[in-house]
């Protein structure tokens, strides 16, 4: 059996846009499974993701109040198909990533990620995959707003990179 899953972050509504873009919001409708890895801001923008996800997993970020506490957690961890997941917002500077991710994730497959609005996709020495899909709101110095949507097949994990130029 295959997953189709799609993971956000970083969306930061109302501030830095009224909505999620409608094709990121068709790829929530159509996934099996939707992350976001926190700031969200918004408690409306939660309940509309969780609300039309099959099945989600958030977190909060940094710049989520204390309405977040609790609704959800800093850190989570979750298994989709044979491999193992964890979501967390920040995991500090890009230099020495990789191996304070893999030290910290010992037992995890999969580490997603945010806080900095740069798409993200590396592995670590040990195997465990970073992704951070940057923001579909919130591009700052990055050309395009972005998202990841992909599938897990077992332990095989297909990645995609959405790209959605600025209006």
């Amino acid at each position: 059996m295959t997953t189709s899953f799609v993971l956000l972050s970083d969306t930061h509504l109302p501030k830095r846009a009224k909505d999620l873009p409608a094709a990121l919001w068709d790829d929530v409708d159509a996934a099996d499974l939707v992350v976001h890895a926190g700031d969200w801001v918004d408690l409306a923008t939660l309940d509309a993701v969780a609300g039309r996800s099959r099945r989600f997993v958030g977190v909060r970020g940094n710049n989520d109040g204390p309405e977040f506490d609790d609704r959800l957690p800093l850190e989570a961890r979750f298994t989709v198909e044979d491999l193992r997941f964890a979501a967390v917002h920040e995991t500090g500077a890009a230099t020495g990533r990789e191996r304070r991710a893999a030290a910290a994730f010992p037992d995890v497959d999969v580490l997603v990620f945010g806080h900095s609005h740069i798409p993200w996709d590396s592995v670590a020495d040990t195997g465990l995959r970073l992704l951070n899909p940057g923001s579909p709101t919130d591009r700052r110095r990055q050309p395009d707003h972005t998202w990841m949507r992909g599938t897990v097949d077992g332990t095989e994990l297909t990645v995609e990179l959405v790209r959605l130029p600025p209006r």
